[in-house]
């Protein structure tokens, strides 16, 4: 009897436990329970330049008033071949995960921190805490 109620408890404290740690929403809610809708950036494009290994990379940002719509890495002396993986990954992960915090490219770090910096200042730049992205 003693171990089928250990059991038991054993069983309860692990989907208690298991349920305690689950993903919460996070989505903001206003103080009556409903979905905050309100504008996190004010739409359109920005434009802004992190400091690459070669000098500025340059960054085009296209938000809706939501969400950022597309990351764009225009002029920049960074060197063919070894930033290429930066230059086209680390834009679609910011604009896949509508965030800032991203895995920079190995061999290329300072270029993606560069593209980085420079999409944290264009969501400033839209009107949106760049923390709030990180």
């Amino acid at each position: 009897m003693n171990k089928k109620l250990l059991a038991t408890m054993l069983a309860l404290t692990i989907v208690l436990g298991a349920t305690g740690c689950s993903k919460s929403d996070d989505k903001a809610t206003s103080n009556d329970g409903a979905n905050d809708t309100a504008a996190v950036f004010t739409a359109g494009e920005y434009t802004a330049a992190g400091e690459g290994k070669n000098g500025a990379v340059n960054v085009t940002v296209k938000f809706d008033d939501s969400k950022i719509v597309s990351v764009e890495v225009g002029d920049h002396a960074e060197t063919a071949g070894l930033a290429d993986p930066a230059i086209e990954g680390v834009p679609a992960a910011i604009v896949e995960g509508q965030t800032l915090k991203v895995d920079v490219v190995s061999g290329a770090t300072v270029t993606s921190e560069a593209i980085i910096a420079a999409v944290e200042d264009c969501i400033t730049q839209a009107g949106a805490n760049a923390a709030d992205f990180k």
